[in-house]
């Protein structure tokens, strides 16, 4: 029996039921992926949508056209506004789950990257910037 992947807002108001994930995932660099999540860019794992709920929790969403053309349907936590997952008409069949939202970080494994060129130069981390284990004290 395969293992039951959940997911979560950072509130813990929403809950999701992902299934099995249908694979590895990808950094997307676009703008709208930047904008809807904050930062350089988004990661996502697709996932079936048979296999996918929402246990617990109220969902909004936000429909679009992406630079792409392709429609495109985000949803986030009304409590907190997390981002959680996203839909497209182009790609029938699947929920792509935003990978920090995942509760088991360890299927989070982004095999490639999309849309480079509208990658951010700071997207970079540069390895020899002071790192902490925690947050930076003093």
């Amino acid at each position: 029996m395969p293992k039951e992947i959940f997911a979560s807002c950072l509130c813990g108001q929403v809950q999701l039921s992902c299934g099995e994930p249908v694979g590895t995932g990808s950094y997307c660099h676009c703008e709208d992926c930047r904008k809807s999540t904050g930062s350089a860019f988004s990661v996502a794992i697709p996932f079936r949508d048979d296999q996918f709920r929402v246990v617990k929790g109220r969902i909004g969403s936000f429909t679009k056209h992406a630079d792409s053309g392709n429609e495109l349907t985000r949803n986030f936590c009304l409590d907190c506004g997390s981002p959680l997952f996203g839909t497209s008409p182009q790609h029938p069949g699947l929920v792509y789950v935003k990978a920090g939202v995942l509760d088991d970080q360890s299927l989070v494994r982004p095999t490639h990257q999309s849309w480079c060129q509208s990658k951010v130069e700071w997207s970079q981390i540069d390895a020899t910037l002071s790192s902490y284990s925690r947050g930076k004290t003093g």
